[in-house]
């Protein structure tokens, strides 16, 4: 049984740490290039190419803001989630405490009685 715990736990592990390789290298690509668009030489260009780039840099600020608002309700559930997750282990905690004096009682018996 704690074989098989054992290669799901790692399973998962795996798993999250691929998805975390592919948003670092998806996070790494877009601010790679959101920061080349502020290194742009702006007194060169045009009057029409400023223009579009104030526009770009505007929608750029916009949707990382939407970003932030995204991930502090993602951060705030799995907050409650972990809350959740550690209030039902505590909750549990005396069932499985009653289960191992049942089993310790059982087992001094078993070895101990003899009639």
């Amino acid at each position: 049984m704690k074989q098989i715990v054992n290669q799901i736990v790692q399973f998962l592990q795996q798993g999250i740490e691929a998805i975390f390789k592919f948003v670092q290298y998806i996070w790494t690509w877009s601010f790679g290039q959101i920061i080349s668009i502020f290194q742009s030489n702006w007194q060169a260009l045009p009057i029409w190419k400023i223009v579009i780039l104030a526009i770009v840099v505007l929608a750029i600020i916009y949707v990382l803001y939407k970003t932030a608002i995204r991930l502090w309700k993602a951060a705030e559930q799995i907050l409650q989630s972990f809350i959740a997750a550690l209030s039902v282990l505590v909750n549990i905690l005396p069932l499985i405490v009653i289960a191992g004096l049942i089993a310790a009682a059982g087992g001094f018996i078993i070895k101990n009685v003899n009639f």
